[in-house]
């Protein structure tokens, strides 16, 4: 055996097969007993003939979110090597991340590469686009909430939290204390603009410095609660037309540096990050002010995250 770190894997399909063990490990790993409350499995076609030949199978099972279910399995104990073999093996349907096991144990878990597919209790948290300033019909957020619920309504939810104006340090403040009666699967961060922009009262503060924190707290926050974070990337500006703005300065440099920090540290701790930038990217008219998108702006930001 490898002398490389132990990883908690939870496994509760085809991984726990003792050919498909041998063929990616080249042996039967040690395993223990294990379930996840808060999810169910759907079946899926897989098409990879290499996964098929290790399985058997040409159909495997995915998690969804179910209130009040259980999905029994197995923890498998793996090194550094096995785990990544293991993640040779699952197909692009596949994303792994962090989940807390009914025992109250934090394992690895590959859930559906389409963080909203599987949701069913949703929270969004974020600034004024989040919000859905300037436009009437409420914004992207209010167009998901609406073919969410539609879906199932009544096991689906959306609870959009947003405020205008909030930072992502701001947020994680706050949020810890608002998702306890929503009980959420899904804790959607839409990581706005404001964390980028310079304040004109103080041009030498970096604002940036503390998104690390906040994503940290935030992530913290949502593991707290079996919830999925997945992070929004800042939308596309117009930086002719913003100016200055309410005491603020937004320029594309500073908003693509934010986007970059979001996607590295999404990357670095396998987390969902989406990025919100090219649905607007050279569409001045999809914005209001060079900000705020207009309705048909969070049209193109809705199908974009829904598609």
């Amino acid at each position: 055996m490898s002398d490389s770190r132990p990883h908690h894997l939870f496994s509760f399909g085809t991984l726990r097969d003792p050919k498909v063990q041998k063929t990616l490990f080249g042996h039967e790993v040690p395993s223990s007993p294990a379930s996840l409350a808060g999810h169910t499995t759907r079946t899926l076609k897989i098409t990879d003939p290499d996964v098929i030949a290790a399985s058997g199978l040409d159909v495997h099972l995915i998690l969804e979110r179910k209130l009040g279910s259980v999905v029994e399995g197995a923890v498998l104990h793996l090194t550094d090597e096995e785990l990544a073999a293991a993640d040779d093996y699952e197909v692009d349907d596949y994303a792994r991340r962090r989940v807390v096991l009914a025992s109250g144990e934090s394992a690895w878990a590959y859930l559906d590469a389409k963080p909203l597919r599987p949701a069913a209790r949703i929270v969004i948290v974020g600034d004024s686009i989040a919000y859905g300033r300037c436009d009437p019909e409420g914004g992207w957020a209010a167009r998901l909430a609406a073919s969410h619920i539609a879906e199932n309504e009544s096991a689906n939810r959306l609870f959009n939290l947003a405020i205008p104006g909030t930072t992502l340090v701001a947020v994680s403040e706050q949020t810890p204390a608002l998702l306890p009666p929503r009980l959420p699967d899904t804790l959607l961060l839409a990581a706005g603009i404001n964390d980028s922009a310079v304040p004109l009262a103080t041009p030498d503060t970096d604002g940036l410095s503390d998104i690390l924190h906040g994503l940290d707290a935030l992530s913290t926050t949502a593991h707290a609660h079996n919830a999925r974070l997945v992070v929004l990337g800042p939308i596309w500006l117009d930086e002719e037309r913003t100016g200055d703005y309410e005491g603020l300065r937004f320029t594309l440099d500073r908003a693509l540096t934010l986007r970059e920090t979001l996607r590295t540290w999404c990357t670095d701790h396998h987390v969902d990050f989406v990025d919100m930038w090219e649905p607007l990217r050279d569409r001045p008219d999809l914005l209001v002010d060079g900000i705020h998108p207009t309705p048909e702006g969070h049209q193109a930001l809705y199908e974009h995250l829904a598609g």
